[in-house]
């Protein structure tokens, strides 16, 4: 028998190239791990998505590998960090909040519910209701203004002197109420009734046509390169066909109203021998001549013509509503301005002025479109930002580009201006100042965009940075010079050196840039003074508010030389809200900190500023009777400062042992000595001129209380309505 022969065949040991490599998985997902399967790398896997199993995520997500475990390791670190950053900030701003100023009280009504209601929402900025000087109904302000801060101010030193204050005491006086009727008495009990509308101009307000043209020629001086938005030659042309039908009275039209109107205000204020402005206003009588006021009756007409063209609105139209906003402005309505700017804004949109120009539009057509927008959007942002309201305008809205400033647009625009050099012309400055506007608008909306519980109050780079970076782009040509080797743009106080044999509007234009970046900056700065009773503030806000102290410091300075030098800037109602404005930001600042770097030179700018009033109220009475309330608030820094020192004051703010303010005596300040400002310019040196003025050491005279803003009404701390305001440091005040 034969063995049977059984052939097996032996895998080969070589490669094949019919051979499939088994693909290797780092971890099998979890349902193939439950029923014992060989998982692939795919997800969902194969199994999963044959058999309908859930293919587990967190695999996907699994570090591996070393370089991804590293990778893992130093991303939870730098969390870590953060997260440490963030406690940090928290426990600094827990420990400024011991300093704020008393609490809101426990007794307003509805305090504690709405306060109990909003526990689970984002913090936000808070405002105050309160009474302007020209409206009896209280209205909202933001955190942002100086009203805000104001009340603030107001709040501390009810607290510290324990004084009850006259409302009537601390009433600023105005030269009228309202605009569409004659001025009653100061003391009348009957409210004033409103003249109908039907009235649009009474005879005795006509001009003549001679006098139209002196008023009208201050313009193109004065407030065009400012305000950009008219063609000289076309309104020119305007206005002389206005004249055609008769050579006593002109033919209606709003846009030439609204123009005499400002030009009114401006040309009334500069009128020689208006010393009886402050003379009555001290003893509290008021005409219905004061500058304030003046061309009410052409802005009355210009509204009544405005009406019809609501439907239609045309250029002259927003052009109409720009100027109506510059003239309540410089007539202290608040809230008129603020509507009138609204105005304009729907109705620049409606005429499409937010998109960039067609280019089959002419090039001057174009460029002035595109001034027209950007200088509302420098007016409206100026506004909200000063009341502390929400912007009307948004940057998303608009794509309009910036204009531009060069000789042949300068030249095709109508003006008569000479060319200046550097290629700079009339139409740089208004550039300049929409480029400074957007500046000071990022820093804004960079620190009042965010939760108050999560800004940083000391951290001044970033609005440093944003501000230094305008600087650093102003042409030369734009800045006035320095005397002794100083600096234009700082804060080290140096005199300005005024050109001679210069147009007065190219003075005046560069005074007011350089004053309209340092009052900016003080707003930005100014949510850095925390009020205490116990004269210890930390030094987290210190370096930050010295800072806002030295700019206010420059402006009245400048301010001061200016006024007392030349003429440049007499009957300019801006100018004196300015000073208003760091005024008493130099007084807050002076109450918190009392014994701070730049305290010494503060004090002797609020000397100095009192001066800049009585100056500007040979104009407009409104600035005479801030003169008397900044008066008061020097005696009232000064005696609290003394009573600091001698330690009079408790760390509770009760003064202890003393006779009321009123009847203490006035005590003398020393101004001998200025302190080191924070940019490092002596101040010993920057005060030079002020001898050689004839300005001596000025003393604080007792006069009436403590008065607010020229446009609010000096209530009672207890009328102050205190239920919208938080009790945390960034709610009692900012900018």
């Amino acid at each position: 028998m034969t063995t049977p022969t059984f052939i097996v065949d032996m895998p080969s040991t070589g490669p094949s190239s019919n051979s499939k490599r088994r693909s290797q998985v780092a971890r099998a997902c979890n349902w193939c791990r439950v029923h014992r399967l060989k998982c692939d790398s795919e997800y969902p896997c194969a199994n999963c998505r044959k058999r309908g199993g859930q293919c587990n995520h967190d695999r996907l997500n699994r570090s591996v590998t070393l370089p991804q475990a590293y990778r893992e390791i130093e991303k939870l670190k730098a969390r870590v960090s953060e997260l440490e950053l963030e406690l940090q900030n928290e426990r600094q701003r827990t420990s400024i909040r011991q300093l704020q100023t008393p609490t809101t009280p426990e007794n307003v009504p509805e305090y504690n519910t709405l306060h109990s209601e909003n526990l689970n929402q984002s913090n936000v900025w808070e405002g105050i209701y309160i009474s302007t000087a020209r409206s009896p109904n209280k209205t909202w302000y933001g955190a942002a203004s100086l009203f805000f801060f104001i009340g603030s101010i107001n709040k501390f030193l009810t607290t510290a002197l324990k004084e009850t204050h006259s409302a009537q005491g601390m009433m600023p006086e105005s030269a009228s109420t309202i605009l569409d009727g004659p001025t009653e008495a100061l003391d009348s009990d009957q409210p004033s009734q409103p003249t109908p509308a039907g009235d649009s101009i009474r005879v005795v307000e006509v001009l003549s046509s001679m006098q139209e043209e002196y008023f009208m020629n201050f313009f193109w001086e004065s407030y065009y390169p400012s305000f950009p938005i008219l063609d000289e030659a076309e309104f020119k042309e305007h206005y002389q066909s206005l004249w055609t039908s008769s050579d006593k009275e002109r033919k209606s039209s709003a846009l030439v109203d609204i123009v005499l109107a400002v030009c009114m205000q401006y040309g009334m204020a500069r009128q020689p021998g208006r010393r009886q402005a402050l003379n009555a206003a001290a003893k509290g009588n008021v005409d219905d001549s004061d500058s304030t006021i003046a061309g009410r009756w052409h802005y009355r007409r210009c509204l009544t013509l405005l009406s019809s063209q609501l439907e239609n609105p045309t250029l002259a139209t927003l052009q109409c509503h720009i100027l109506c906003s510059v003239y309540l402005c410089n007539a202290g309505f608040q809230n008129m301005t603020d509507n009138s700017c609204g105005l304009a804004v729907r109705t620049a949109f409606m005429l499409g002025l937010h998109i960039e120009p067609p280019q089959s539009m002419p090039r001057r057509e174009r460029e002035l479109r595109k001034r027209i927008w950007w200088t509302l959007y420098m007016l409206e942002s100026n506004r909200s930002m000063k009341m502390g309201r929400p912007f009307i305008l948004q940057d998303s809205t608009a794509s309009c580009t910036l204009p531009s400033d060069d000789r042949e647009i300068a030249r095709l625009s109508g003006s008569s201006f000479a060319p200046i050099g550097e290629n700079i012309t009339w139409l740089t400055w208004s550039l300049y100042k929409m480029k400074l506007v957007l500046a000071v608008r990022k820093a804004y909306l960079n620190f009042y965009c965010k939760s108050p519980d999560v800004v940083v109050v000391g951290d001044t780079e970033p609005i440093t940075e944003i501000m230094e970076a305008w600087l650093r782009s102003v042409p030369e040509a734009l800045k006035t010079a320095r005397q002794n080797g100083g600096i234009p743009f700082s804060t080290d106080i140096s005199p300005v050196q005024i050109e001679q044999f210069t147009p007065s509007w190219l003075q005046r234009e560069r005074i007011l840039l350089e004053l309209t970046y340092h009052c900016m900056s003080t707003n930005l700065y100014r949510s850095s003074i925390c009020f205490t009773l116990n004269g210890a503030p930390t030094t987290a806000t210190e370096k930050t508010a010295s800072t806002c102290a030295a700019h206010a410091i420059a402006l009245t300075h400048i301010m001061y030389q200016v006024l007392n030098t030349s003429s440049i800037l007499n009957g300019w109602h801006e100018a004196f809200q300015w000073q208003w404005n760091v005024s008493m930001t130099l007084v807050g600042y002076v109450l918190a900190f009392p014994h701070g770097s730049s305290t010494v030179a503060a004090r002797v700018a609020i000397d100095l500023s009192v001066s800049v009033f009585e100056h500007f109220g040979n104009s407009f009475a409104v600035a005479a009777n801030a003169a008397t309330i900044m008066r008061d608030l020097s005696r009232k820094v000064d005696l609290l400062r003394h009573d600091l020192k001698t330690g009079q004051i408790s760390t509770q703010g009760t003064p202890a042992g003393r006779a009321p303010a009123a009847a203490a005596a006035m005590l003398p300040y020393d101004n001998s000595r200025i302190e080191m400002m924070p940019n490092g310019g002596s101040s010993d040196q920057g005060l030079d001129w002020l001898s050689q003025l004839g300005m001596g050491s000025a003393t604080a005279e007792i006069g009436g209380i403590l008065g607010h803003s020229i446009d609010v009404s000096a209530e009672m701390y207890a009328d102050l309505d205190w239920s919208d305001v938080n009790g945390t440091f960034f709610d009692q005040w900012a900018f």
